[in-house]
């Protein structure tokens, strides 16, 4: 993309009610195009141009309140503080054990039966973008420590940026991430298993049935979990493989090769739609991403085209550190302390083949 202007501007989700006091901040640098929300610090919207320059919408979304504050509510959300799945819903940490709420099958996900998704940020102008705040008290949901968190998105020719920092006050665990949903022929238009999927990971990390991760990292040769050159989405996802019979599709963690000491974003994976020739470059300074192939939507949430979101409607590319790391001593720890703080970024690179 050239260099354009950034503009952003911010007005209400809704004029009057309760979506009055939802903000909508919209940033435009050339034919790209997002919107974030201050509810969930969400990225509502993300629009690109097609191969012959018509844009379209490329993410699951809906403008319906209450399916935002019910079955949507992680669409696009910043997921907090801990992303994906925590065991037996406790941490250790110095030798006290700390229970956390729980959200069913014996795992805390997504931080918690309230986690950040649900929170009003506060929200302030930056340059090319805007700026989400949240305090998140010692205790919430179980994790010791006060917690303050912000996240950025910027738009640029070179992307949208999606940058997060935290501090506690006692030794914690963060682990965050955006949930959002990609279809890159546009939202409503149908499932994403003819997307090409390249990931830039030799393993992956098995689960039980709780989606847990178990045992060593397992290499991605010769399974249906080998993305490591470009392949469509649904080639392996109906085989008969262990892995793939719970969850009903993709609901695993890829552990992407090395990243850059010195915290420089780089490529993770690379979605392309042969059809309209949008791609999505995914950048980023995590050591893992969850591919979620929406494998349980069942209609019950229908985006701005009107159609209902079924089975594999998006593609869900969340970069995050390994789920239970807190358990997992192999994995990259997830720990923070007072002092230190907590620094990620990924960056979304819309583009066309």
């Amino acid at each position: 993309m050239s260099a354009q202007a950034t503009e952003v501007r911010r007005e209400p989700f809704e004029p009057s009610g309760a979506g009055a006091a939802i903000e909508r901040w919209t940033l435009s640098c050339g034919p790209v195009r997002a919107s974030v929300l201050n509810l969930g610090a969400t990225l509502h919207t993300l629009s690109a141009p097609d191969r012959s320059g018509t844009p379209a919408q490329l993410l699951l979304s809906t403008d319906e309140l209450d399916a935002l504050l019910g079955p949507a509510r992680h669409f696009g959300a910043t997921v907090g503080r801990y992303a994906n799945r925590i065991a037996g819903s406790r941490v250790t940490l110095d030798g006290v054990d700390h229970p956390l709420l729980p959200t069913g099958g014996g795992v805390t996900l997504h931080g918690g039966p309230d986690g950040f998704a649900n929170r009003m940020w506060e929200a302030e102008r930056i340059p090319d973008g805007v700026r989400l705040h949240l305090h998140s008290p010692g205790g919430d949901q179980g994790f010791p420590g006060s917690l303050d968190v912000t996240v950025s998105y910027t738009l640029t020719a070179d992307g949208l940026t999606i940058a997060y920092h935290a501090v506690t006050t006692r030794p914690t665990v963060v682990n965050l991430t955006n949930h959002a949903y990609f279809n890159l022929a546009g939202e409503g238009s149908g499932d994403v298993l003819g997307h090409l999927l390249t990931l830039d990971a030799d393993h992956y990390t098995p689960v039980d049935d709780r989606q847990i991760p178990f045992g060593p990292y397992e290499p991605v040769a010769g399974t249906p979990f080998d993305f490591t050159t470009a392949r469509p989405v649904g080639k392996g996802i109906d085989d008969d493989h262990p892995q793939l019979r719970g969850p009903r599709g993709y609901d695993h963690n890829w552990v992407l090769r090395d990243r850059p000491a010195d915290g420089t974003p780089v490529r993770a994976a690379l979605l392309e739609d042969p059809g309209s020739g949008r791609t999505l470059e995914v950048l980023t300074t995590e050591p893992g991403i969850q591919v979620y192939t929406a494998n349980h939507f069942d209609g019950t949430v229908s985006g701005a085209a009107g159609v209902p979101y079924h089975r594999y409607a998006g593609i869900a590319l969340e970069t995050q550190h390994h789920p239970d790391s807190p358990h997992q001593a192999s994995y990259p720890s997830t720990v923070l302390r007072p002092g230190e703080e907590f620094r990620s970024t990924t960056v979304l690179r819309p583009g066309t083949a």
